[in-house]
């Protein structure tokens, strides 16, 4: 797989990643992993019936740059414990993390510090606004922390807080905005430093369905227009296959399955995986390409529907279904009563679905 950025080198990669909670957790992996030959299920078993928690177990991925990387799973399989792995919020009890290229599990408080300042972005499901701050101040804040003057830091501010919607609210105070432009300002705050890396942990869970969906959509078009290497934490199949990249499934602190939104709702590994997306409207998250057939190549045809590779299944069967004639409706006394076009039926079936 080739980067957004068109490079190869991941911005993330992590081998082997264990997070253990417990006394002497570190040693006592090492024992487990030892006696188990290295097979990382009987080892986590071994780590349990000692009354430790392997809330991560043995976790692998690359985050290529420019990829939006979604990591989903229930309550408790371990996908906000990872996020903060790799941020280093919590300091991984075996494996190796690395961004781009190096390991920060030997990297020293003072260089972490510097990383999360000047390279590493992180929004959470809280927002942690100050109160007594505007909502410029609080957005500069972290620029504040780099020793950058007031001019500079009130520029850049003003700058993202546009990008994020808010234009019109820089002197507003959080308890004068609603939470969906409370979740802005955190949004704003954390790209302020133009970080290389975005860490997102279930931001927009908090907030209505309504104001939700907005904020992903504005959420896309950021991400357009930055290409961040992103890690995006969430419970909610719907979203992760809105904006993914690529989607990591976890389930009891493993990762069961890693695939494009179409790999995940087409091909999945095993039930757990299946249970998540037997409610998805497949043909909103399928590609053409998954489905087409090789085939000698060929002049266009004059009605040709101009199906792409990229195209929803669903946006292909509405082109397709759009080279057709309307077709005639009867009423119950066998009398024609109008006529509906099958491109409208298809159309109003996907407002339905949404």
């Amino acid at each position: 797989m080739t980067s957004q950025t068109g490079s190869d080198e991941p911005a993330i990669s992590c081998r082997n990643v264990w997070q253990v909670f417990g006394p002497n957790a570190k040693s006592k992996l090492a024992e487990a992993l030892a006696s188990s030959g290295g097979d990382s299920n009987a080892a986590a078993q071994k780590l349990r019936d000692q009354g430790l928690i392997p809330a991560v177990q043995d976790a692998s991925f690359d985050v290529l740059p420019g990829e939006l990387f979604v990591i989903m799973g229930l309550s408790g399989s371990g996908k906000s414990t990872i996020v903060r792995c790799i941020s280093q919020l919590l300091q991984a009890t075996g494996g190796e993390i690395r961004i781009e290229g190096e390991n920060l599990v030997e990297a020293s408080k003072a260089r972490l510090i510097e990383l999360r300042r000047r390279k590493l972005g992180m929004v959470f499901q809280h927002f942690g606004l100050f109160p007594h701050m505007t909502v410029t101040e609080n957005v500069a804040f972290p620029l504040k922390m780099q020793g950058q003057n007031k001019t500079d830091r009130t520029k850049r501010a003003l700058e993202v807080i546009e990008l994020v919607g808010l234009k019109g609210r820089e002197e507003a105070f959080p308890r004068e905005m609603s939470g969906g432009q409370r979740q802005r300002v955190g949004i704003a705050r954390s790209l302020a430093v133009n970080p290389d890396i975005w860490f997102l942990d279930e931001p927009f869970s908090a907030l209505d369905p309504l104001i939700r969906r907005q904020l992903q959509d504005e959420f896309i078009n950021i991400q357009a227009t930055l290409k961040k290497s992103i890690v995006f934490i969430t419970h909610d199949i719907a979203e992760a296959l809105k904006i993914a990249d690529r989607i990591a499934i976890m389930r009891d602190g493993k990762i069961v399955q890693i695939g494009t939104p179409t790999e995940i709702v087409l091909n999945p590994v095993d039930d757990y995986v299946r249970e998540f997306s037997k409610d998805v409207a497949k043909g909103r998250h399928a590609r053409v390409a998954s489905v087409m057939r090789a085939s000698a190549p060929a002049d266009r045809a004059p009605d040709d529907p101009g199906l792409r590779q990229d195209m929803t299944l669903e946006a292909a069967l509405a082109s397709c279904i759009s080279r057709y004639d309307p077709v005639p409706v009867w009423g119950e006394d066998g009398k024609m009563i109008g006529v509906v076009d099958p491109a409208d039926l298809a159309a109003a079936l996907q407002a339905e679905e949404t």
